[in-house]
């Protein structure tokens, strides 16, 4: 069995995430959306507590009734242009695999339902320009276009350095 870089669908697999209800997310410009079933609560955006030489994407960490939570910043992660904190900025408190993790959004939106006639395969592009194997989907919903994002995998990759290896395994 060979050992998956995190990613749920393979590079170039055709298979669409299956359906089901995604929270939907400001970064910058573009829509997010992630499975409802991985979050467990929307918090408004406190000051962590930083934590020496961590990368510039993980802002530090918090307090939440008694368990410390890291913060990562999904637009620094993502690479958005800016990072503005402001009213609308928000911490989504992510389970992953067994483990509280916050994300740090821009704002967010709703709840969706997508059926899987209305989300596409992510796109194939060159490995080396653009990482796109936490992309599960594009979901096409009236005028907006939906990123779907593979959180569990995003947040349990390597370059994260949050999950132990035990856990990924």
């Amino acid at each position: 069995m060979q050992a998956n870089s995190g990613a749920l669908v393979p590079q170039g697999a055709s298979a669409a995430p299956a359906s089901g209800e995604y929270l939907t997310f400001r970064l910058g410009q573009e829509e997010y959306g992630i499975d409802i079933l991985k979050v467990q609560e929307i918090r408004s955006y406190e000051q962590p507590t930083r934590i020496a030489n961590a990368p510039e994407f993980i802002k530090g960490v918090v307090n939440l009734r008694g368990v410390i939570v890291p913060i990562v910043d999904l637009r620094l992660k993502l690479g958005c242009a800016t990072a503005e904190y402001n009213s609308f900025t928000v911490v989504i408190v992510l389970n992953v695999k067994n483990r509280v993790v916050g994300a740090v959004v821009d704002s967010v939106s709703d709840v969706l339902e997508l059926n899987r006639d209305v989300i596409r395969p992510a796109p194939e592009l060159s490995s080396s320009a653009v990482n796109t194997s936490f992309i599960m989907g594009i979901g096409a919903v009236a005028e907006r276009m939906l990123i779907l994002i593979d959180i569990e995998g995003l947040m349990s990759s390597a370059d994260m350095g949050l999950m132990d290896a035990m856990t990924t395994a």
